[in-house]
């Protein structure tokens, strides 16, 4: 379990977290949605001490991860796989040795190495591309790969960022649908951050709405769906503020 208290962020004058409260049950596809810029990629990146806070606690099955040097991160950070935003593969290299790389920076024997890549590249149906370099892949094949190296190493907790962004609306249901594959198969705990309401309601358990540094709101995609709270209703059907009501008759025109 990952539990968050009181995390505090700033850039410069700009506060992007302010006081964040989250609990993260083991086992749950948790999806943070919210406005861009509203800093759903920077909670990320302190689940796994990427960044460091100003003050608040991060716990990792127990353990208060801010506080940890690089060296007693590095057991910590093992239980943890990244699907970056844009994939982040090696262009050099082929996309069994991308996906191969974190098990070779931990000098796991060549046997192994070919037996959970190719175990890893099956669950995202790659197994034939595994020769091929980055720029011959699709988009949805990029991200794809990036889901295989996120995986690779049998972690606990798979953190993804925007993995839609870019995708035309197969593509993106087919990453949907290999996030739930994973955790099928992996049982792996999901955070993921996206401003894509059709891939959250998708893919998770329960979904947290984060609104001016801190979670606003926190339910299951139902409960979020039904909602009332005006918040949270005009970001998920996209209606803004300036966008007034104006009667005519019985009917609603906007």
């Amino acid at each position: 379990m990952i539990k968050i208290e009181g995390l505090w962020k700033s850039f410069g004058d700009n506060e992007v977290l302010r006081g964040l409260d989250l609990e993260i049950r083991d086992g749950e596809t948790i999806v943070i949605i919210g406005q861009s810029g509203c800093g759903k990629s920077v909670l990320l990146k302190h689940l796994c001490s990427l960044l460091k806070p100003d003050r608040g606690r991060v716990l990792v099955d127990g353990t208060d991860i801010v506080p940890l040097g690089e060296e007693e991160l590095t057991p910590i950070r093992k239980q943890f796989g990244f699907l970056f935003q844009g994939a982040a593969l090696f262009d050099s290299m082929t996309l069994y040795d991308n996906v191969a790389f974190p098990l070779r920076e931990e000098r796991r024997v060549e046997s192994e190495v070919q037996k959970r890549v190719e175990e890893a590249l099956k669950i995202v149906d790659l197994l034939e591309a595994q020769d091929k370099k980055p720029a011959e892949l699709s988009g949805g094949m990029r991200k794809r790969a990036g889901l295989a190296r996120a995986v690779v190493a049998n972690p606990k907790y798979v953190l993804y960022d925007e993995p839609t962004t870019g995708l035309d609306p197969i593509r993106a249901d087919n990453i949907n649908e290999m996030v739930l594959r994973l955790h099928d198969k992996l049982h792996v705990t999901g955070v993921a951050v996206t401003h894509d309401m059709v891939s959250a309601y998708k893919i998770a358990d329960r979904i947290a709405m984060l609104h001016e540094g801190r979670i606003h709101m926190v339910g299951t995609p139902k409960e979020i769906q039904a909602t009332q709270d005006p918040i949270v209703k005009q970001f998920i059907t996209g209606v803004s503020d300036a966008h007034q009501e104006v009667q005519l008759g019985t009917e609603t025109v906007r």
